[in-house]
């Protein structure tokens, strides 16, 4: 039989101070923090080793199962977080994914991708002066233009198929800071100075880590071609590599397909990446083949509100069980 790696994590996006606690049942709906990514995806992941046991499939599998406590916030350095997790997959055969089931008009999807999370930070010095001289040889531009000119052009020019980069916070003038946690900061300016200081930090997703590589070198060449008076630096986080598409995760979900025809449940279409964040498994998806999407259906996943559809789950955990169990005897 292959030998498998289920993958899931045991933290949500919510911090202690969130007013968003407590568990409520509303018919065949479960309403509460983590309920779908990922709390419903270890209850599945349970259920369906429990179900082997029962049927006597569990006894001759070989399983090994790694569940992270922060792949919301991955640990620091990544090379020792995510250690023990590589160590598996390279005694494995398949890498199985517990996290959300994705769902298109209705139908259960499979995913055999998952795309890259980078973050990327730009930081700006300019010369400081009077507004009045402003574009002038000595004075030069700012460095907000300076920013508003990047930031312009890595919308008009890295546009590549299952790339998204986006920008998510903005600070300048005369000065410019942000807090220790680079979740906000602080500016001062007057609109008669020439701005001093200007700041972003945005996030970049590839669906293979080749392509990371190269908008990353577009990037810096858009950065390096400062205007007047200015001076740009780009620096970039590693959070999450690319799982790229592979024909062999592309075989395993056809077998996946197989249970569902035996199960009397639908065909489960490819996903298309841009459907999917980043997770754990792209961090072995270079050493083993693997599926994404075994763990618990719902809506509205890092926001408060967030469900998990029970009938999803009693369907999810049968799917995994004799999925598992037929991979066993191969």
């Amino acid at each position: 039989g292959r030998r498998m790696l289920l993958i899931g994590h045991l933290d949500t996006v919510f911090e202690p101070d969130s007013p968003f606690k407590g568990y409520v049942r509303n018919g065949d709906t479960v309403i509460g923090p983590g309920v779908n990514d990922m709390k419903g995806g270890i209850v599945i992941m349970i259920g369906a080793l429990r179900a082997m046991k029962a049927a006597g499939t569990l006894k001759s599998a070989d399983i090994t199962v790694v569940l992270t406590g922060d792949e919301e916030r991955v640990g620091k350095p990544v090379e020792i977080a995510r250690r023990d997790l590589i160590a598996a997959a390279r005694e494995s055969d398949v890498a199985l994914d517990f996290e959300g089931l994705a769902r298109e008009n209705g139908a259960d999807m499979g995913s055999i991708a998952r795309r890259s999370s980078n973050t990327w930070t730009l930081r700006i010095k300019a010369k400081p002066g009077h507004s009045s001289g402003i574009f002038s040889e000595s004075a030069g531009y700012g460095a907000i233009y300076e920013l508003a000119r990047i930031l312009d052009a890595f919308r008009e020019q890295l546009r590549e198929p299952n790339a998204t980069y986006s920008v998510g916070l903005v600070l300048g003038g005369a000065d410019a800071a942000f807090n220790r946690d680079g979740t906000g900061g602080k500016a001062s300016g007057k609109g008669n100075v020439i701005p001093g200081e200007a700041l972003a930090i945005g996030d970049l997703r590839t669906l293979s880590n080749d392509q990371t590589e190269r908008l990353k070198a577009r990037m810096e060449a858009i950065v390096g071609d400062s205007l007047p008076g200015a001076k740009a630096t780009l620096e970039f986080t590693e959070g999450y590599p690319a799982m790229p598409p592979t024909e062999g995760a592309r075989r395993l979900l056809g077998e996946l397909n197989l249970v569902n025809r035996d199960l009397g449940y639908p065909v489960m279409r490819e996903l298309d990446p841009l459907r999917r964040g980043a997770g754990d498994i792209a961090f072995v998806s270079h050493l083993v083949d693997g599926l994404v999407g075994l763990g618990a259906g719902g809506e509205g996943a890092h926001a408060p509100g967030e469900t998990m559809d029970i009938p999803a789950m009693q369907r999810q955990t049968r799917r995994a069980a004799l999925f598992m169990s037929r991979l066993a005897a191969r």
